[in-house]
């Protein structure tokens, strides 16, 4: 089938369709299925679907006109999903505002949309907002679930609740064309914008997700990435609805493990970094495995399940000695680990927001588990490509999902075309000019290059491509991805544009320096840890390591291990962990001076 009929295909399937009707054919034919977990209380769906028409009801008399704008700046929490539904059924737009945002930015956001109401979780929300209200003339009132202040503007959770005793039949007046939310991008390159989506592109992407996954009927998932990305939001809130699938809320990324220990979840997506500091924590944990004997067994057990996921792909075939072994490393080692991080259950375990490093991918095929890493952005609802687990290759994103059109223009840039694809940013006709071509060509501003296979891999950011003084073209995540395979290494950041030669700043790993440090007899400050001797070796030793591996023109000359942590609310990181180029550039500007003397 070609890719023209397999997008007629999908779009006969979701044709009239809205995320309103799924909510009620789901809460009809599943009402007693679990939908969502918080701590010890779990909804069915028929609980959700009732929550959400009252929740409709009391924004509908608290004045939402259709097509007004709600902002939604919560955890990953039952009340932000039923309050962002709640919003769509009252025939309004949610959108779900980073928790890391500085007041100023919430200005922009919440002016550029023009935000009627806002609903924030507690003080934490409060003091993000309460410095810039007065800038904010079309904000009605603020909805605040704990800790809600008195006095006007602001209204409690349970106040607003008690306005929802009628009925509101908007969610009816929805068409698929209706704009389902607006997303901000993260803002990696400027200012954030407003990505605008409908429920016809929503449906698009649940549609082919399920295509492209191996889950059981009423799969169970975990959330804990913010609602702002794409992702979590058509894995946590979308996908379940027409799933009937049961998701366990992680408010605090904190309390990951603890969640995913009790949900042990059929499917788990992860950011990169995600599974970097994953791969870390075990790493740690089986190097202070005390018995040689244990630790020779895990190793071996760890290469059968490597050889088995690396046979399993695209165009490769899985020897009778190749599965025997992995069916003992599996019985006896692999799966008992696999239960101790809550991923015993895991049939479908992906990977987005930036490709994941092969060393990654290579270390938890060893654990028996395939990392399927996909493609999308926010711009085309998620996922556009992927790597499924009867066709995958380890280190590419996958091939295009069904009914989507990939291709590279002349400079490599991957071009996209589909159900999934955005009209346009809010407020920002030029930029939606930049983003689509004439033809309605999605132009992603990553460079990549595509295989005999079909399958893609992502180099770069083109706008992040380095040119060095001597010409050369450098990608720098390529040197940063290979920096970061060593456990010490939490962050690095590659630069050399313009410049003789590349040089790197590196952060340590919070949760793998302190263990390393205690096996070493170092004391466990990581700002003293950035000037220890021994650790600084080890680091060198990470760089040269790194270095054996690249091209003389990418290789790292000069290095500096930083005493800070990089985070969101530090602002070199986007709430996805991925880098703030500019950011960093501009706050150790100084630094990178030193390093060419």
């Amino acid at each position: 089938m070609g890719v023209l009929e397999e997008r007629a295909e999908v779009e006969k399937e979701i044709e009239g369709e809205t995320i309103a009707d799924v909510l009620q054919s789901t809460a009809s034919q599943y009402p007693d299925a679990p939908a969502f977990t918080q701590g010890e209380e779990t909804l069915t769906w028929s609980d959700v679907r009732q929550r959400v028409l009252r929740i409709a009801a009391a924004f509908t008399a608290l004045g939402l006109e259709p097509g007004e704008t709600v902002a939604l700046m919560m955890p990953n929490r039952t009340e932000h999903v039923l309050a962002d539904l709640g919003v769509v059924h009252a025939g309004g737009i949610p959108t779900t505002f980073y928790a890391t945002l500085a007041p100023e930015q919430v200005a922009y956001v919440a002016a550029d949309c023009t935000a009627r109401y806002a609903v924030l979780d507690g003080p934490d929300q409060l003091e993000r907002w309460r410095p810039i209200l007065s800038q904010l003339p079309d904000l009605r009132a603020v909805i605040v679930l704990n800790d809600c202040p008195s006095g006007s503007p602001y209204l409690s959770w349970e106040s607003f609740l008690d306005l929802g005793e009628g009925t509101c039949d908007r969610w009816r007046d929805l068409t698929p064309d209706s704009t389902l939310t607006i997303l901000y991008t993260s803002g990696t390159t400027g200012r954030p914008k407003g990505v605008v989506i409908s429920h016809s592109m929503a449906l698009y992407e649940c549609r082919v997700s399920e295509r492209t996954a191996s889950l059981p009927s009423q799969s169970v998932g975990v959330s804990y990435l913010p609602f702002a990305h794409i992702a979590d939001r058509v894995v946590s809130i979308y996908v379940p609805l027409v799933r009937a699938s049961h998701v366990y809320f992680c408010p605090d990324p904190a309390q990951l493990a603890a969640v995913l220990a009790k949900a042990r979840p059929h499917g788990f997506f992860g950011v990169p970094r995600v599974w970097e500091k994953m791969m870390a924590a075990i790493q740690a944990a089986l190097g202070a495995e005390q018995d040689e004997s244990r630790r020779d067994a895990v190793a071996a057990a760890m290469e059968a399940g490597r050889a088995y996921v690396e046979s399993c792909e695209y165009g490769r075939s899985t020897t009778p000695e190749v599965l025997e072994a992995f069916l003992r490393a599996e019985e006896a080692v692999l799966s008992p680990i696999r239960s101790l991080i809550g991923l015993d259950r895991a049939q479908h375990t992906l990977s987005a927001a930036a490709p994941l490093p092969i060393e990654v991918a290579r270390f938890f095929a060893g654990l028996g588990l395939r990392i399927l890493d996909v493609y999308g952005m926010t711009e085309t609802t998620g996922a556009v490509t992927a790597n499924t687990p009867d066709a995958f290759k380890l280190g590419t994103v996958g091939r295009a999902m069904p009914g989507i059109e990939i291709r590279l223009a002349e400079d490599g840039e991957i071009l996209v075309r589909g159900g999934t694809c955005t009209h346009g940013y809010l407020n920002l006709p030029s930029a939606t000019a930049d983003l689509l071509d004439a033809d309605g060509w999605v132009h992603t501003g990553d460079l990549g290059a595509i295989d005999a296979d079909g399958f893609l891999s992502v180099v770069d950011r083109k706008k992040e491509i380095m040119i060095t003084a001597g010409g050369e073209n450098i990608a720098p995540s390529l040197i940063e991805n290979l920096l970061k395979e060593h456990p010490l290494v939490g962050q690095a950041l590659a630069y050399g544009d313009g410049r003789r030669y590349v040089v790197a700043v590196l952060t340590l790993d919070p949760e793998v320096a302190p263990v390393w440090a205690a096996a070493h007899g170092v004391p466990a400050d990581l700002a003293a840890m950035a000037t220890d001797p021994a650790v600084l070796e080890e680091i060198s030793s990470a760089v040269d390591a790194a270095n054996a591996r690249l091209a003389r023109v990418q290789q790292v000359k000069r290095w500096r291990l930083l005493p800070d942590q990089w985070t969101a609310e530090s602002e070199e990181l986007t709430p996805t962990l991925k880098l703030k180029r500019r950011v960093i550039h501009a706050k150790y500007a100084g630094t990178f001076d030193t390093l060419y003397p």
